[in-house]
């Protein structure tokens, strides 16, 4: 029983890491289409 939770944190630990850089892949992603779609709005105006 102890050692299945033992696994479990350790790719846990890897996850979190994972995540940080899903973040900033995301905000980089919707930064691109927020400055896509001012610049799609600019030229309408």
């Amino acid at each position: 029983m102890a050692q299945k939770p033992a696994t479990r944190q350790a790719p846990r630990k890897k996850s979190k890491r994972e995540r940080r850089m899903k973040v900033i892949i995301y905000l980089m992603i919707v930064a691109m289409i927020l400055s896509t779609v001012t610049m799609g709005l600019a030229t309408f105006i």
